[in-house]
């Protein structure tokens, strides 16, 4: 082996921790390193669509990789917000004096329209927030009426949460940085995408009772399984029948094991349930098996007992 040191072709430098390396090395997981240093190279600014088309990966290759990293506690999941982001220093906003900010509102532009609407929602600003909120108007370039549309937002995901405590500007903030990175600038596109957040939950509502996840919130693991699983285009009835088999298999609900099942359903591209029973009776490839059953014969094999298993796991999804 030649003796020549490696050097890097290229001016651009990545700073990267060494705990965090540490943690990718020790995780062994080439996916989840390639990801980490798409979002490094973009500052976390990239949306999971965005790192797949970048990559030239499939959005389940993504979710797959962000569920690595989240367990590994290198990504901040924020559901309200929807976005992962890499646990780097965030860099920031230009500090405003409060003579700059007096002398917006004193020529009565939009933005002492703003302050007005905003301090009806939320009360009376303090400095601190006051500044927040002109940092979102002109660093960022909403418009007025998409920040009005995003406070409300965050005023009924506060709510959500209960307690009925007013989000913070600090809160409104950073979702306003998602908004901008998002390229929500009119009230159509905010529309748009408040529904595509609202369908988002509405599923994983779905697939959390076909998990038989009740009386708790999902977890970040839990959840950014299901985006994946979501994203790859199941629904809650395929995930129950990975569910039904998991449990069959392994004596548990192993998220890990279920979701072996469906990425293995997702390379035959199979993803309905109808699709799934028709054409998946054998067990999937590469999933350890838990033994045999009564009649020594392999789980899974072509067997009377379990297509009708899986049939009455299909009428009770119907019924649902």
């Amino acid at each position: 082996m030649s003796d020549k040191k490696i050097r890097l072709s290229g001016p651009e430098i990545v700073t990267i921790a060494g705990s965090t390396i540490d943690k990718l090395l020790r995780a062994g997981d080439g996916d989840a390193a390639l990801l980490y240093l798409h979002m490094l190279k973009t500052h976390g600014q990239s949306t999971p669509q965005e790192a797949a088309e970048a990559m030239g990966k499939s959005a389940g290759w993504v979710a797959s990789a962000m569920a690595v990293l989240s367990r590994l506690n290198l990504i901040i999941y924020d559901d309200s917000i929807g976005l992962p982001q890499p646990d780097l220093p965030v860099e920031e906003p230009r500090r405003y004096s409060p003579d700059e900010i007096k002398r917006e509102i004193d020529t009565g532009s939009v933005f002492s329209t703003l302050v007005e609407e905003t301090q009806r929602c939320l009360g009376i600003l303090s400095p601190d927030g006051l500044e927040r909120l002109f940092g979102i108007y002109r660093d960022l370039h909403l418009p007025a009426e998409v920040i009005l549309q995003l406070i409300t937002h965050c005023i009924t995901e506060s709510r959500k949460r209960g307690g009925g405590r007013m989000p913070s500007m600090r809160y409104i903030e950073k979702a306003a940085y998602t908004w901008e990175r998002e390229g929500i600038f009119s009230i159509d596109r905010a529309e748009e995408y408040l529904k595509g957040l609202e369908a988002r939950r509405t599923k994983q509502g779905e697939i959390k009772a076909a998990l038989q996840i009740r009386d708790r919130e999902l977890t970040a693991t839990e959840k950014n399984y299901i985006d994946g699983w979501i994203s790859m285009g199941f629904g809650a009835g395929a995930v129950e029948i990975a569910y039904d088999r998991t449990v069959t298999n392994t004596g548990k609900p192993a998220m890990g094991y279920m979701d072996t099942i469906i990425k293995n359903w997702h390379g035959k591209n199979l993803h309905t349930p109808q699709e799934i029973l028709e054409k998946d009776i054998k067990p999937d490839k590469g999933l350890p098996k838990r033994g045999y059953n009564d009649r020594g014969q392999e789980f899974g094999s072509p067997d009377r007992q379990e297509i009708e298993r899986l049939q009455r796991v299909l009428d009770k999804i119907k019924e649902d």
